[in-house]
This record gives C-alpha cells, sequence and structure tokens, in this order.
C-alpha cells in the first residue's frame, strides 16, 4: 500500500482552549493540562499516532513550542519542529507542514487536543483514509454524531461524498441534522498527499499559499518571521480549501471522539475514566479540599491558585464569553 512516500503525523497546536478556563491558559493551554490519568491530550495524540507514522512534525507557536519540547523529549519522539511566529489560522499552518514536506508524502493532520477511544476503528479509519490520499483525494474525517451537538461544525455526506460543510448549529439546526441521518461531525482532522492540499491551496487561495511560501523559504531551524507572517490571510482550512475543492472525500469514523471543547466534554470524559460527582451530578476538578454542594446540580466547580469557576454544565458554551471579557480587559487571569 506504502510507496516510497512518508506518512508524516502533523500536530497542530495552536489553541488556546478558552471554553476551559481557568484550567487552560495562555501559559499552559488546555493540550499540555496533564489531567487525563497523569498525561496531557498532546501527549496521548502524540502516542496515538506513533506506530502510524513514518515522521511526526509539530507546528506550534513562539508561545508554547517549549511545552511541546518537553513531551516530546518525554516520549522520545523525534520530530520537525514548525514554530509560527504569529497565529495565521489552519490554512498557514497545514501550508507549513506541506511545504516541509514531499509532494508525495501523506500528511495525516490532527489537533493536539482531542481525545479518541476505540483504536481499533481509530486504526481502520485512518488505512482507508491513507488509500484515498494516494488516489489523489483530500481527506476529512466525520464523526458519527451520538447527540445533537452544538459546539461542533457537521458535515453533509453520502457515501464517502461531501455535500456541504455547515457551521456550528443552533439546537434545532443540530436536531434536524441528526435526524436527517447523513450528518457527521467535523473532526477537524484531514489526509492528504502534500503536493495535492498545495495544488488546490494554490488555485483557491493563491495569497495564502505565496505568502506562506515565502514564510517557509525565510525560515530558519524552523522558526518562521514574523514581519512576513503578518502578511499571511487568516483562514481555515475548511474556508480555504475543504469548501471549495472538487477532491474532498469523508471517511465516516465510528470511533468515539470529543475535541473536549468544552467543561461539559471534560465532565463526560472524567465522569467515564471513575472521577467522583456527587448523588445529584456535581463535580469538582481540580481541588481536594472537602467540598460539598448544597441544592444544586449538574455543577461543576472549576478550582485553580488564581481563580475558580462555579457553572452549570448545560452553560459550558459559555465560558468563552469570560475569556472575551477578561481579554478586553488585558487581565493576568489569562496567563
Amino acid at each position: 500500500m506504502k510507496d516510497n512516500n512518508s506518512i508524516i503525523h502533523v500536530i497542530l497546536t495552536g489553541g488556546v482552549g478558552s471554553r476551559l478556563w481557568p484550567l487552560s491558559r495562555k501559559s499552559q493551554p488546555k493540550q499540555y493540562l496533564e489531567i487525563f490519568e497523569n498525561k496531557s491530550l498532546f501527549e496521548i495524540t502524540v502516542e496515538r499516532n506513533s506506530h502510524l507514522a513514518d515522521k511526526v512534525m509539530v507546528v506550534g507557536n513562539v508561545d508554547n513550542h517549549h511545552l511541546s519540547g518537553k513531551v516530546m523529549n518525554k516520549t522520545k519522539t523525534n520530530y520537525l519542529n514548525i514554530v509560527e511566529a504569529t497565529p495565521r489560522n489552519t490554512a498557514a499552518a497545514i501550508a507549513f507542514a506541506a511545504f516541509a514536506s514531499n509532494p508525495d508524502d501523506i500528511l495525516i493532520v490532527t489537533p493536539s487536543d482531542h481525545i479518541i477511544d476505540k483504536m481499533d476503528d481509530y486504526n481502520n479509519a485512518i488505512q482507508k483514509a491513507i488509500a484515498k490520499a494516494n488516489d489523489g483525494f483530500i481527506v476529512t474525517f466525520g464523526i458519527i454524531p451520538t447527540k445533537p451537538e452544538t459546539g461542533y461544525g457537521y458535515i453533509e455526506s453520502k457515501d464517502d461524498n461531501v455535500l456541504s460543510f455547515r457551521e456550528k448549529p443552533n439546537e434545532t439546526t443540530a436536531k434536524e441534522f441528526i435526524a436527517r441521518g447523513n450528518f457527521l461531525w467535523n473532526s477537524g482532522m484531514f489526509c492528504f498527499k502534500s503536493g495535492v492540499l498545495l495544488d488546490e491551496l494554490k488555485q483557491f487561495q493563491p495569497d495564502v499559499y505565496e505568502k506562506s511560501k515565502a514564510v517557509w523559504e525565510a525560515s530558519k531551524e524552523g522558526f518562521l518571521d514574523l514581519d512576513l507572517s503578518m502578511q499571511i490571510p487568516s483562514i481555515s482550512i475548511d474556508y480555504a480549501v475543504m469548501e471549495r475543492s472538487k477532491k474532498i472525500k469523508v471517511v465516516p469514523a465510528s470511533f468515539s471522539w470529543s475535541d473536549l471543547g468544552s467543561f461539559e466534554s471534560v465532565y463526560e470524559y472524567l465522569v467515564s475514566k471513575g472521577h467522583p460527582v456527587d448523588v445529584n451530578g456535581n463535580m469538582v476538578i481540580g481541588c481536594d479540599s472537602y467540598t460539598t454542594f448544597l441544592g444544586l446540580k449538574n455543577t461543576i466547580f472549576v478550582h485553580t491558585d488564581t481563580a475558580n469557576l462555579i457553572l452549570q454544565k448545560e452553560n459550558s458554551q459559555d465560558v468563552k464569553d469570560i475569556y472575551s471579557a477578561l481579554e478586553r480587559q488585558n487581565s493576568e487571569l489569562l496567563n
């Protein structure tokens, strides 16, 4: 199945995890928090894909690449380090990885902050994607949904063909998607030959292509130039390529998946791993002191040294509003 091309695992580590504040901070974003059986999501991501790929690339930024380095040392993983001077969204991040590869190399692009179970199903999905990538397609992974989730984008599909990409829906629309039965959660994971992706990017977003290429060619040991980087339009790979290319295929994936993008999804994951909750579904995260809840249900108490958060589980998507308010105040509590 494999020719002389390499299979490269590309890990995107740029996110700040604003919906997991105050656990997730700029100095320690959620993918580096060792709260998942004493491992971080980043470390779990490296381990999950280690047997699938010949090489590893990490696309990070100046604020967090030292944290990635610690994990790569801990797992004894050789890798190519690409350090963005400033965030320019996923189209540029993925372009850098593609420019650093040979045109026939197959890239498996994953975020660094997802939880995946049912590894046989995962490995099976990856092998299907590699086969399609070898045929010249750009493959996205669509997760078979388990509920009408409003925190994810959706892929409308028929067999392995993508009919449309949909933004995060409201609850009514999410329920409609689930009822129709041909909508998948958009996982933000991709597989393609690097040359195919770059050809499509050049066709649909020549500005992103040219400016990312200039930045990559001027890079020094993987570190990218700030002034040149500022000229790259900030656009997601979905808008830049996935929604426009005729070469897109989807692998509907039955592995269990979560981007742990909210305290509700963290709550569900921790419960599945035996983390204690009281009889009314209340949970404490980050605190060993005796804590009791009176007259409350499904409440999460999040403790850190400098900030506490108390929230109803159902309101967990609103945490980003707190983060945004603190950002406007230039608050130290985000660092």
